[in-house]
């Protein structure tokens, strides 16, 4: 008897910015969309502010927003 395991990715690849919301791109093709709101230092952040991101290691942990 074989089972079937599916390996998701918790790998964002990209993620852009709505009036309020923040979409992660994940590497599996997964979209996730949190409020903007969840995150006081992204909350009343301008738009030059919003596209100014990078990725790190720290801060935005993409596996608890998924789980």
């Amino acid at each position: 008897m074989s089972i079937l395991t599916i390996n998701k990715s918790k790998n964002a690849v990209n993620l852009v910015f709505t009036e309020d919301k923040m979409i992660l791109f994940l590497e599996d093709g997964r979209e996730v969309a949190v409020p903007l709101e969840w995150f006081s230092s992204l909350r009343n952040a301008s738009n030059k502010e919003l596209n100014n991101w990078r990725f790190m290691d720290e801060d935005l942990l993409v596996e608890n927003l998924i789980n």
